[in-house]
C-alpha cells in the first residue's frame, strides 16, 4: 500500500531530499542543471529535494550519476530509501492523534538499527510499564492518554519482535528515584527495567550522582542509527512542546562524543543491574 502524495512530506521524503540536495550542491549544480538532465521543470527537483514528492528509480539513477556518486552501497542506501517513502506504517493514518514530531520519532525508531538514548528526568519510553506511561503522559496530554498509551506499547514490539534492533540507554539516577505511583507501582516499573536490561538486545547503564563529567549540562538526546551501510547517524531532542532533530554533520558528533562520555561514566551494565535489585529492595 502507498502513500498518497498530497500526504508527503514524510520524515524519509525529507531524509531523502536532504541527502539529493547536498549530493547536487557538492557535485557544484544548479537546482534548473539537475531538472534539465531529468527533462523536468524546476519545481519537480525543488519538491523532491523538500520532500514534498517522491521519485521513480529510473530518475534517482540518472542524479545519482549526474552527481558522481560511486559508492555502491550509498547508491543502494538511497534507492532503498526511495522505495520506502511512500510505506505506510501503522501510525501513518493516526491523522490529528499523533502530531507530526511524533510520527517522526516513530519512523526514526522504526529505520534504526540502534538506538542510544539518553534520560536525565524519565525513563526511555521502549523501558516503561504502562502505568508509567499513564502518568507521564497525563501531566503533559492529558486529552489523549489512551491512544499514546496504546501506541507506545505498541512500540516496545521492536524490543522483542525484531531481534536486529538495539537499545543502548543510559538513565541519571533521579529519573530512578522520581517514578510517580504508589509503592507497587514504583517497585513493578524498576523489575521491569531489570528483565529488560537481561534482554540480549537492550543494554541499560545508571549514571550515578558522583558520575565524573565535564561541567556541561547534556539535555535528554536520542542517537538513532539508521540502518544502512554505514548506518547514518542523525540525533533527536526533545522538548515540551515535540521534538527536534540534528541531522547535520556538524551537530551530531558532538551528541556520539558526549555519549561516549557518559558511557565511561555510568555504571556497567552489570553494576547497573545491582543498582536496580537494590532499588527494588528498597522499595
Amino acid at each position: 500500500m502507498a502513500m498518497p502524495q498530497e500526504d508527503m512530506p514524510t520524515m524519509r521524503s525529507r531524509r531523502l531530499g536532504g541527502e539529493l540536495r547536498q549530493l547536487r550542491t557538492a557535485a557544484g549544480l544548479t537546482v534548473q542543471e539537475a531538472a534539465d538532465a531529468l527533462e523536468c521543470g524546476h519545481p519537480k527537483i525543488s519538491q523532491i529535494e523538500t520532500g514534498r514528492r517522491g521519485i521513480r528509480q529510473i530518475d534517482l539513477t540518472l542524479l545519482l550519476n549526474l552527481y558522481g556518486v560511486e559508492d555502491d552501497q550509498y547508491r543502494v542506501n538511497l534507492k532503498r530509501l526511495a522505495k520506502e517513502i511512500h510505506k505506510v506504517d501503522w501510525w501513518s493514518n493516526a491523522g490529528p492523534l499523533f502530531h507530526d514530531s511524533l510520527k517522526d520519532y516513530l519512523t526514526l525508531e522504526s529505520d534504526s538499527q540502534l538506538v542510544r538514548s539518553y534520560e536525565n528526568q524519565v525513563l526511555p519510553g521502549l523501558l516503561q510499564t504502562e502505568a508509567y506511561m499513564r502518568q507521564v503522559i497525563a501531566a503533559v496530554k492529558g486529552d489523549r492518554i489512551d491512544s499514546l498509551v496504546d501506541a507506545r506499547m505498541k512500540r516496545k514490539e521492536l524490543l522483542t519482535r525484531h531481534s536486529e534492533f538495539l537499545l543502548r540507554a543510559i538513565i541519571d539516577v533521579p529519573a530512578l528515584h522520581r517514578i510517580p505511583g504508589t509503592q507497587e507501582q514504583v517497585a513493578e516499573q524498576l523489575e521491569h527495567l531489570l528483565t529488560a536490561a537481561d534482554l540480549p538486545n537492550v543494554n541499560v547503564q545508571v549514571l550515578p550522582l558522583d558520575a565524573s563529567l565535564p561541567i556541561d549540562q547534556w539535555p535528554p538526546f536520542t542517537v538513532f542509527s539508521l540502518r544502512g551501510e554505514p548506518p547514518a547517524d542523525v540525533v533527536w531532542l526533545e522538548h515540551i512542546t515535540g521534538g527536534t532533530l540534528l541531522e547535520q554533520r556538524q551537530d551530531v558528533p558532538h551528541y556520539t562524543k558526549a555519549w561516549d562520555e557518559l558511557t565511561a561514566a555510568a555504571l556497567s551494565p552489570a553494576a547497573s543491574k545491582r543498582y536496580l535489585r537494590d532499588l527494588i529492595k528498597e522499595a
